[in-house]
């Protein structure tokens, strides 16, 4: 099983937004932090992008798109001191899917897609993503977004029946193939779950390992499957995710305990041997010391009734942490989230920096991804 595959089936986007933007200088649009994701296309002309993710601000050409994680901020423009407007008040003030904004100088085209989704089930994926990532123009992948726009705008603009639900499902496209994208640009000297499963030593042992997360697997087992010895595995492994494959497995069994708590009304004994624990008293232990509160708690608090609002969903999920805990995810290292602080729907945790030359993540200040393309203003 491929567990990116696994993961994006798990992940679950409640709610995918479409707008085309039509500004013409001066014009200014302001993105505040939200519990959403955005992913954007500049269609023609240019802008300005500016926010506290970024040492300076970037100059956006056609067909530059770039994915910002939820729960950061930032402006487009037209020049630096243009007035900025609202990006929530202009939607409201929208006619269908079309916003226009700004005087009579020059047009630059905007397409923004925006998506809202299951924090829980997405954490794994997000807490990799930089505050910004950047899609090579002329790469197949941006090539591949660049064309499904299209065929969202084009339902927009054709406005035929089913319109709406056919933009839906294209958006929800959009934001996986974005992801993809993410997943497969992790470069080779990248530590973390993607960049192991992406090494053709490790590849087969973590699918096999994600394929049966209630085994009891040994690091002998899992070196064995790999073809390795047992030290050369291990220390493969650490090297690759920055986790002991045993800790790895434990961090992994407890993300699908999350999700089946959330998901499921299966009750903890029969949650635990889903992954891998003999009673649901181990499993409630482990999960404590791990989450901080016991299952039962976190399901109560997590759990949503069917027919609950997107909104509600959402601020269920981002209370489900109730404070910081430590436990690493791939490259995460000491990860803390802090849910009481959080806006509803993120995945608050100590941001990451790439360090080069080996782009080691670990814990530090704001992390930016800034492509070579993008231009400093």
């Amino acid at each position: 099983m491929d567990p990116v595959d696994d993961l994006l089936t798990t992940m679950r986007i409640e709610d995918a937004r479409y707008v085309r933007v039509e500004a013409h200088a001066p014009w200014g649009v302001s993105f505040p932090p939200r519990h959403l994701a955005r992913l954007i296309l500049i269609a023609n002309g240019s802008c300005r992008l500016d926010s506290d993710v970024l040492d300076h601000p970037q100059h956006l050409r056609a067909n530059d798109c770039f994915l910002m994680r939820a729960g950061v901020g930032f402006t487009l423009r037209d020049a630096a001191g243009s007035d900025l407007l609202d990006c929530d008040n202009l939607a409201a003030q929208a006619s269908g899917h079309l916003i226009r904004v700004g005087g009579d100088g020059e047009l630059t085209r905007i397409v923004s897609t925006r998506f809202t989704f299951d924090s829980v089930a997405a954490e794994p994926l997000f807490a990799l993503l930089p505050p910004l990532f950047r899609f090579r123009p002329d790469d197949a992948s941006g090539e591949l977004l660049r064309a499904t726009f299209n065929l969202i705008e084009h339902e927009s603009s054709a406005n035929r029946l089913g319109a709406g639900f056919v933009m839906s499902r294209l958006s929800d496209t959009l934001f996986v193939q974005a992801l993809r994208t993410f997943c497969a640009d992790v470069s080779a000297g990248t530590v973390g779950w993607i960049a192991a499963l992406r090494d053709p030593r490790l590849a087969l042992a973590i699918q096999e390992l994600h394929a049966d997360l209630s085994r009891s697997w040994t690091v002998g087992e899992l070196a064995r499957t790999a073809g390795m010895s047992r030290s050369a595995f291990a220390a493969l492994f650490k090297e690759r995710t920055g986790d002991t494959p045993l800790s790895y497995l434990a961090t992994w069994r407890m993300y699908r305990v999350k999700v089946l708590l959330r998901e499921t009304p299966l009750s903890i004994q029969e949650i635990a041997v889903k992954v891998g624990y003999d009673t649901g008293t181990a499993l409630s232990r482990a999960f404590s010391k791990r989450e901080g509160v016991s299952p039962g708690i976190w399901r109560q608090t997590v759990r949503v009734p069917k027919g609950t609002t997107g909104q509600r969903r959402r601020a269920a999920s981002a209370a489900a942490s109730p404070g910081p805990v430590a436990g690493p995810l791939g490259p995460l290292g000491d990860r803390v989230r802090d849910a009481a602080s959080a806006e509803p729907g993120t995945i608050p945790f100590r941001t990451l920096r790439l360090r080069p030359p080996c782009r080691r993540y670990g814990p530090g200040g704001p992390v930016t991804q800034t492509p070579d393309s993008f231009s400093s203003e």
